[in-house]
């Protein structure tokens, strides 16, 4: 609940399915940022972080990020403190949990921002950040071998439709809450 309202416009959320190795994927819709402050999207984002982990399959460790740079704007940027500080506790918290991050489509601006941005990745981070761009083959192969196109949003790339409905997010976060708590034994 303390979180709920950085999520009304689904700019961060986990998706409805997965990549071909069963990963979980978290879906960050830059054009969507709806808040300025960093300390709520770190929460957000910690948040879901966690939640991603706790719905993982038996045996999967890692998941992947889909970032779409549609729709991104001055009004709906991410500072560069945000950055820096979602890619701190994403390398030191929590290593090895992020197979690739697929930058997708992002405007050609973003190359001067991932300029610095890149000076503050561990060097298996930066490695596992992939730039993807819907009219370069090499880019729609490259979804291709992570994806099945059936399941993955337009938006993407893929076949399939992408709709966010936060009422609907937030039930399932809240059942997400109750298998957290039972399985960290708060549950009684």
């Amino acid at each position: 609940h303390d979180v709920a309202h950085e999520g009304e416009t689904g700019k961060t959320f986990r998706a409805n399915f997965h990549d071909r190795e069963g990963r979980t994927v978290l879906i960050v819709r830059v054009g969507k940022q709806n808040t300025k402050g960093v300390e709520g999207n770190i929460r957000h984002y910690l948040y879901l972080l966690e939640n991603a982990i706790l719905n993982l399959p038996e045996g999967q460790e890692q998941m992947i990020w889909l970032i779409d740079f549609s729709d991104v704007s001055i009004h709906t940027y991410i500072s560069v403190r945000l950055a820096q500080e979602i890619i701190h506790i994403l390398q030191n918290h929590y290593p090895g949990r992020l197979t690739v991050a697929f930058l997708y489509n992002p405007p050609k601006i973003f190359e001067a921002f991932w300029k610095v941005i890149k000076y503050f990745l561990d060097p298996t981070t930066s490695k596992n950040t992939q730039f993807v761009y819907p009219k370069n083959k090499e880019s729609v192969e490259l979804m291709k071998s992570y994806f099945d196109m059936e399941n993955l949003p337009k938006a993407f790339g893929g076949n399939a439709t992408l709709e966010y409905n936060h009422e609907e997010f937030s039930k399932l976060m809240a059942e997400d809450e109750k298998k957290a708590a039972k399985f960290w034994g708060f549950d009684e």
